[in-house]
C-alpha cells in the first residue's frame, strides 16, 4: 500500500461544493521538492502536508506552484480528515504548528473552527492597472502583508467579475480580495478572491482573506460575529468571529476521494 492522500470538500456540507483540499498525513518527513511535486499532480488550490509532533502537528500547504504562509481551507480540511480517519480523537483540539505560527481546530457540532491571526488590512493607493484588470471601479482599496483588499458597490458587481488573470498576476501580492456588503441569502457579505500570481486564478472559497474581511466587515458593521459567502463558481459559507487580534473561522467539510500515492 502507498501513502494515503484525502481530497476533501471545505467550507460546504455538499460534495463538489465549497473549495478543495489534498491531505497528506506523513509518517516520515519529506522533503519540498517532493511536496511541491505532488501539489502540482493534486492540481488543487491548495495540497497540505501532516506530521506528528509530541504536542500536535506540523503542517505546510502547496499550491501547484509555491508554498504559502497561511490557508485555511486546507487547515480545515486537514482537521477533518484528522478526526475522521482516527488520527485524533474527536474530543480532542487539532493543533497545527505552521509558518504563520501555531493555529487550532475545535470540533464545534457539525461544524469545525479554526483559530487564525487577523490579517487586518489598512488604505493603500491602487496599484496600476488594478481597476482595469478587474474591470470595476472600486470604492475602497487596502492592503496587508498577504493580499490587496478591494471594496466595490454591491454583491451583483462581485458576482459578476470576469478579470484579467494575466494583469492581476503581475501584483506584488499573494492575491486580490474582492468583497461587498451581502444582499441576499441573510450573509453579512460576500466576496471572491483571485491569486493567478499564486498560481490559483480564483480560489472557491478561502479561509485566510477572511482574517482580513473579518475585521473589515466587523468594524463597518458593528458586529463581532458575521455570516460571509464566497461567491465563486462552487460557492462556500464561512462562519466568522473576530476576537481581539484572532479570528475564527467556523465551517463544514466532507470527504469525497481516498486514494494511495504509490
Amino acid at each position: 500500500m502507498g501513502l494515503r492522500i484525502v481530497q476533501v470538500d471545505a467550507f460546504t456540507d455538499t460534495p463538489f461544493r465549497g473549495n478543495p483540499a489534498a491531505i497528506c498525513v506523513l509518517p516520515a518527513p519529506r522533503d519540498e521538492h517532493w511536496m511541491q511535486d505532488v501539489a502540482r499532480e493534486m492540481n488543487l488550490s491548495e495540497t497540505a502536508f501532516l506530521q506528528a509532533q509530541p504536542d500536535g502537528w506540523s503542517l505546510r500547504w502547496f499550491t501547484p506552484t509555491v508554498e504559502v504562509a497561511l490557508c485555511g481551507h486546507a487547515t480545515l480540511a486537514s482537521a477533518h480528515v484528522l478526526w475522521e480517519d482516527g488520527h485524533l480523537a474527536r474530543d480532542r483540539q487539532a493543533r497545527f504548528h505552521t509558518k504563520s505560527g501555531l493555529l487550532t481546530a475545535d470540533r464545534r457540532g457539525d461544524w469545525i473552527e479554526l483559530d487564525f491571526p487577523a490579517k487586518s488590512e489598512g488604505p493603500a493607493p491602487a496599484p496600476a492597472g488594478l481597476a482595469e484588470a478587474l474591470g470595476v471601479a472600486p470604492k475602497y482599496v487596502g492592503r496587508n502583508q498577504l493580499d490587496y483588499l478591494v471594496e466595490v458597490d454591491s454583491e451583483a458587481t462581485v458576482r459578476g467579475l470576469t478579470p484579467d488573470f494575466t494583469a492581476l498576476a503581475k501584483l506584488p501580492v499573494r492575491g486580490v480580495i474582492v468583497t461587498s456588503r451581502a444582499t441576499s441569502g441573510g450573509y453579512d457579505f460576500v466576496s471572491r478572491f483571485f491569486a493567478p500570481g499564486s498560481g490559483i486564478a480564483e480560489d472557491p472559497v478561502t479561509g485566510s482573506s477572511h482574517c482580513a474581511l473579518g475585521p473589515f466587515w466587523g468594524a463597518r458593521l458593528g458586529k463581532s460575529e458575521l455570516l460571509a459567502y464566497q461567491a465563486s463558481a462552487r460557492g462556500g459559507v464561512v462562519r466568522v468571529r473576530v476576537v481581539g487580534d484572532r479570528v475564527k473561522l467556523g465551517g463544514q467539510a466532507v470527504t469525497v476521494m481516498r486514494g494511495d500515492l504509490v
